[in-house]
């Protein structure tokens, strides 16, 4: 299985000093976070529908190896909820399209108000259009209405992936949908912007469990959920070769550290950033360094 873990978004102010070297400008954040990580999930699309000179910007910045996902615009999920939105997304999938080569998936995160009876239906009618733009969906879904068999099969028979997230009171069944995987360390809204660049809350034993669903998905049997190991919709065993995972600032205080930590809960080098890399980074072509290039 292939992993790209990182953060729900790359820029924090908080982030200076602690991630970002002090002396780094703005604009080279992402050129920089994309030497660190191999993937990060666009959050700022969620709130505004970005410019096609923003995306192409995005994919110039950044290694012909690193991913992206990105949000859809919270015009289409959670103020018009789904209805009505042909010319939202036709404007969406136009200026996300310089990106595509570099997409893992586009992350459709539904309201906490709707339900599975009025989400299912918005989601039928946007299957068309959907269907003809070449990306993989996501699907976040925050009301516990969800958890059930029909949702369950209605993302296995459109090849939707069901997110598995964790926020502050719900924590999504460990069920597989398609053949790849995304996991969203959200939390809660406890820990303040200002103290996004440290690690406030211990979140490992909840990682561990989030680890041990994922580690059984390729060996997975048909039968019935028990701790620590997921199951499939419709009873089927998919073939997973990719885990998605991106970690929100929320969740434990600072998304690079819960990135960090989670490659290390699955047995994977952890990255290293700081003002010890800006140097190595300078002396390095940044289009075609590697990843491996910055693990310790």
């Amino acid at each position: 299985m292939q992993y790209y873990i990182g953060c729900s978004g790359w820029s924090y102010t908080s982030w200076k000093g602690p991630f970002y070297p002090s002396n780094l400008e703005n604009a080279k954040w992402l050129n920089y976070y994309s030497q660190i990580f191999d993937y990060v999930e666009i959050d700022s699309s969620f709130y505004r529908t970005p410019s096609v000179f923003m995306v192409k910007n995005w994919s110039k910045r950044t290694p012909e190896n690193f991913r992206f996902t990105a949000k859809f615009p919270k015009v289409i999920t959670h103020d018009k909820r789904l209805k009505n939105v042909d010319r939202e997304l036709e404007l969406f999938f136009q200026v996300i399209d310089p990106l595509k080569s570099k997409t893992l998936a586009l992350l459709i995160q539904l309201p906490p108000s709707l339900t599975i009876s009025q989400g299912l239906e918005g989601l039928r009618q946007l299957l068309p259009t959907l269907y003809n733009t070449g990306f993989r969906y996501a699907v976040e879904v925050r009301h516990n209405s969800w958890f059930q068999d029909l949702a369950y099969n209605f993302f296995t028979d459109n090849n939707i992936c069901m997110v598995w997230s964790q926020l502050a009171n719900i924590r999504t069944p460990p069920i597989v949908t398609t053949d790849f995987l995304y996991i969203r360390f959200i939390g809660d809204r406890s820990i303040q912007e200002r103290d996004f660049g440290s690690i406030q809350k211990d979140r490992i034993s909840e990682m561990r469990k989030w680890a041990r669903n994922l580690k059984a998905v390729p060996k997975q049997e048909t039968g019935a959920e028990e701790e620590g190991e997921a199951i499939t919709g419709r009873g089927r065993k998919n073939n997973i070769n990719l885990a998605i995972v991106a970690a929100n600032n929320h969740y434990a205080g600072f998304g690079p550290g819960t990135a960090n930590l989670f490659r290390g809960v699955v047995g994977l080098p952890q990255a290293s950033w700081g003002e010890n890399k800006q140097s190595l980074i300078r002396e390095r072509d940044l289009k075609q360094s590697m990843l491996s290039d910055f693990i310790d």
